[in-house]
């Protein structure tokens, strides 16, 4: 079997787990032939992995305004992005338009404009574009819709969901590129795609209309200063301030942080370390939503991205009965940055509560891997063989513009006061 060619674009923390994967997993079926970035740094440092790690020769490199140049001359199968998300459309869009087809990073875009423009072009050009949620191969996530499809509670009538991130992981959106909503589309596009789009898979349906309320209560330095702070600074590299915060990230510390971004930033600007109590900062940190779905159910939703632990709890209540799940993701943390998460399922139960019968507990498999070992399951049915799935856990492009539209219906109702209707967002 001739093996399929990939490009990567975006070579920054995220793409590594497709770099590990074509390079170390699935060497007999995929290969990289090109990395694509706007900084040349990044790339040669991801080369460097390359052979330092896998034992393989360095790949071609094209700055981003060569990319049409890339698809000529390297003649990838296949483009994976990973970039910035309000340049994924960009990527995803001229892709397919030079006769490839995409996997691309979540969220597959970030405002319903993009997302329109993304629909329009997979329509045109007929090629296949695939959106990377991992987390609905965790098999604690399976099991759940394993359990709604089965008819273990009914039909489902309400879910109540809650997301915590901890003050490790959930600050560190208020550090990156990420605060300002014109990059990410704020949590409620970055973060809470995965979580919209469990929701549609669990359900095994799709939003209607949406609610949202949100603001900045924690981060930001008119909130650091209103509990008293005093001492402020930019950035963590270089700051007296910085060297005893909590909040801080010291890139110098780290070497994956410093090559990919300390020493890169003379070509581009980009401070990866920017301090979480600073100006400038345009998403929000506490989040609730209210979702009606196509199938009648209600979703009940909130997001906090300063709490002591990471993880989630979320309850079906249905025609027969309840569904209760616990994940605990990371436990508390005593010192930032000095403890690291290794994205591994902490602790997790699934209780069932029948209508008239007693409650039991569903095992769960023990996954291996990133994100409850979703990641593993994932990447295999990307660039291996995939398995037959009854539940179809694979995200197709209309997964990808369903759970965004979630999020970006949230935040025009943020900014407006109002529901939204999902149909007058798009046309598919």
């Amino acid at each position: 079997m001739a093996k399929k060619k990939y490009a990567l674009v975006g070579t920054g923390g995220r793409s590594h787990m497709f770099v590990n994967a074509v390079a170390r997993d699935y060497r007999e079926t995929a290969e990289l032939v090109a990395f694509c970035d706007v900084n040349q740094t990044r790339m040669d440092y991801a080369n460097r992995l390359l052979e330092k790690e896998h034992g393989l020769r360095p790949i071609p490199t094209y700055k981003e305004d060569r990319f049409d140049e890339m698809i000529a001359a390297e003649k990838p199968d296949v483009v994976i992005v990973s970039t910035v998300d309000r340049t994924h459309h960009t990527y995803i869009i001229r892709a397919m338009e030079l006769g490839c087809d995409v996997i691309t990073e979540k969220p597959m875009t970030v405002d319903e404009e993009k997302c329109q423009a993304i629909l329009d072009a997979k329509r045109r050009t007929g090629r296949s574009l695939r959106v990377t949620f991992n987390y609905r191969y965790a098999p604690h996530n399976t099991k759940v819709r394993e359990l709604i499809a089965d008819g273990a509670i009914g039909d489902v009538f309400s879910v109540h969901f809650e997301w915590l991130l901890n003050t490790r992981h959930g600050a560190d959106y208020f550090r990156r590129w990420h605060r300002d909503k014109a990059n990410s589309g704020g949590l409620l596009v970055h973060k809470s795609t995965h979580h919209f789009d469990l929701v549609n898979f669990w359900l095994g349906s799709q939003p209607k209309s949406v609610f949202a309320m949100g603001g900045l209560n924690f981060y930001g330095k008119e909130n650091a200063a209103k509990r008293g702070v005093t001492q402020f600074y930019e950035r963590a590299h270089g700051s007296e301030a910085a060297k005893d915060d909590f909040f801080a990230i010291h890139l110098d510390r780290n070497e994956q942080l410093k090559e990919l971004y300390l020493n890169a930033e003379h070509e581009d600007g980009y401070h990866r370390d920017q301090s979480v109590f600073g100006e400038g900062i345009t998403i929000e940190d506490t989040l609730g939503v209210m979702v009606r779905y196509r199938s009648n159910a209600i979703l009940t939703y909130s997001l906090n991205a300063y709490l002591p632990w990471e993880g989630f709890r979320v309850v079906f209540n249905g025609s027969k009965g309840r569904i209760e799940v616990n994940v605990v993701e990371a436990s508390h943390i005593i010192a930032a940055g000095r403890s690291e998460d290794d994205g591994k399922v902490k602790d997790k139960t699934i209780m069932v509560y029948p209508m008239f019968e007693a409650p039991y507990e569903v095992e769960i498999e023990e996954g291996i891997g990133g994100h409850g070992g979703g990641d593993t399951v994932m990447l295999n049915d990307i660039f291996g063989v995939p398995a037959e799935d009854r539940l179809n856990r694979a995200a197709s492009h209309v997964d990808g513009a369903m759970s965004i539209l979630t999020g970006i219906a949230g935040n025009i109702s943020i900014r407006t006061g109002q529901p939204v209707d999902i149909d007058g967002l798009v046309k598919f």
